[in-house]
This record gives C-alpha cells, sequence and structure tokens, in this order.
C-alpha cells in the first residue's frame, strides 16, 4: 500500500479521532456509539497514512 495521507491530513485526523473518542465517556445514549467511529480515522489516516476515500476520489496528499 503506497501512502495516500500527508502531513497536514494526518494532523486534522488525528483531531478528528481524539473529538469522537472523547464521545466515549459520554454515559449512555447514541452518542457513545459515534465515539467508536473515531477509530477509523484514527488507525487509517493517522496510523498507516492511507486512505480508501482518498484512493476512491483520486486524491493523494501525501509527497512521494
Amino acid at each position: 500500500m503506497n501512502p495516500t495521507v500527508g502531513t497536514t491530513d494526518r494532523i486534522i485526523g488525528s483531531l478528528v479521532s481524539v473529538g469522537l473518542l472523547s464521545l466515549l465517556v459520554v454515559p449512555g445514549g447514541p452518542a457513545r456509539w459515534f465515539g467508536l467511529v473515531g477509530l477509523v480515522p484514527l488507525l487509517a489516516a493517522s496510523g498507516i497514512c492511507f486512505c480508501r476515500l482518498f484512493i476512491r476520489l483520486g486524491v493523494r496528499t501525501c509527497k512521494v
């Protein structure tokens, strides 16, 4: 897998992930499930620098 996510997008993805993961501490309700969605950008965009959505859209922000 070639990297598709650049540094700026990794930082933004990390901030969004932390924001969504903070919803896990909300007691009960549907907001807690949105917190689990925060794992996706944290692992995909921030962790391995690869995003399938970027490939589908034809976007590459990583400098090769």
